[in-house]
């Protein structure tokens, strides 16, 4: 009997134990974090210096494509295009001298996902921007659009796109237009769902040969374990299957890939440098823009897998002491999280580290 009671203390202590420990975790994570912004919400292009000074002469347009699913197939799940793919590269084009046109196969105003985590002052801006949203939500039907009028077409990413870009005849006809003509394409993350099932005038695959970077594999089975049975492929393992040379970057870090008037991007953090990509396509010099607290982390966490943590250290004092800019602690700490979902606990406790450290050298400046 008092066996028993001495099993029943040890469980309960052993429970209090890790409780506190989650619970102490839990406090040292959120201390990382920085305050949130609550004017953010409020941001308006018009205040925007990079959108609204010296902003070349008119240099044509530039046609983006959005998908109008907004449901993952028979999963119920939710989905469209993702604003933050959309808002940020219409900034860069338009700071750049271009105008941009929102299409989508149905027309109208088409399904949208904000990630509440990744908005930034340029999402919250293009959401209160009347041009852009009147834009988006009256877009232009695929089917009436006019190739002939636009110098380059970017396909937006949107786990939806996965279900309405391949096998639409008209976005197949608008890239065989472009290819044909040399125009500029890009496309980012699950956008280049949009080169599925091309053929070209000489029997080719439009995909044959190009080097190419989308959302791979690993990105979309860590977060969508059944991803293979929810999307109507997987699109890394499709574009290969088509001949392409596919780009495979570090997992939710920067990754682009050029095949002359072809520029991809493999995720939402490529977005950037996918954009003044195809502006220096074009035949332009991209416009200075400051660089993003979010960029700079990515290049905290790219020399941290390249490198390792003292290298990442020394990128984070030269991004914050030298160059006088800012590093998303918050990106840091999401990678932490993504680690314990791979089950690399070292790495997670490195990443926070690196938060912790980040926070220190911006309170030292």
């Amino acid at each position: 009997m008092f066996k028993k009671y001495r099993i029943v203390k040890w469980i309960l202590t052993v429970i209090t134990l890790i409780v506190v420990i989650l619970v102490s975790i839990g406090i040292y994570i959120a201390s990382l974090l920085p305050e949130e912004d609550e004017t953010l919400i409020n941001s308006q292009a018009s205040n925007i210096t990079y959108i609204t000074k010296d902003v070349p002469a008119y240099r044509g347009k530039i046609l983006a494509v959005v998908t109008s699913t907004d449901t993952m197939g028979t999963s119920g799940k939710g989905t469209g295009y993702e604003l933050t793919e959309l808002a940020r590269a219409y900034y860069v084009f338009k700071a750049n001298g271009f105008d941009v046109d929102i299409a989508s196969p149905l027309g109208g105003k088409p399904p949208v996902v904000l990630d509440d985590d990744d908005m930034g002052i340029f999402d919250y801006a293009f959401l209160n921007d009347s041009i852009a949203q009147s834009k988006t939500n009256n877009s232009l039907l695929l089917k009436d659009v006019k190739p002939e009028i636009y110098e380059a077409v970017y396909f937006v990413g949107g786990k939806g796109a996965m279900f309405d870009f391949p096998n639409n005849r008209f976005i197949h006809a608008l890239i065989q237009d472009f290819h044909k003509n040399n125009k500029v394409i890009g496309a980012v993350c699950h956008g280049p769902a949009a080169f599925v099932n091309i053929t070209l005038d000489d029997g080719q695959s439009f995909l044959k040969n190009k080097q190419v970077s989308s959302f791979t594999n690993k990105e979309e089975l860590l977060l969508i374990p059944d991803a293979a049975s929810v999307f109507p492929f997987l699109l890394q393992d499709e574009l290969i299957s088509q001949g392409a040379v596919f780009n495979e970057g570090i997992m939710y870090l920067e990754k682009i890939s050029y095949d002359n008037n072809l520029i991809t991007g493999q995720n939402p953090w490529s977005v950037w440098a996918m954009a003044e990509a195809m502006v220096k396509q074009l035949g332009y010099i991209p416009k200075n823009r400051a660089i993003t607290g979010e960029e700079n982390a990515v290049k905290v966490l790219f020399a941290y897998e390249t490198k390792g943590k003292e290298d990442a250290k020394a990128v984070i004092k030269q991004i914050v002491e030298d160059k006088k800019q800012s590093v998303s602690r918050s990106l840091l700490v999401s990678h932490s999280a993504v680690s314990v979902i791979q089950g690399d606990l070292k790495k997670s406790y490195d990443l926070l580290r690196l938060a912790s450290y980040t926070k220190d050298i911006e309170l030292d400046k």
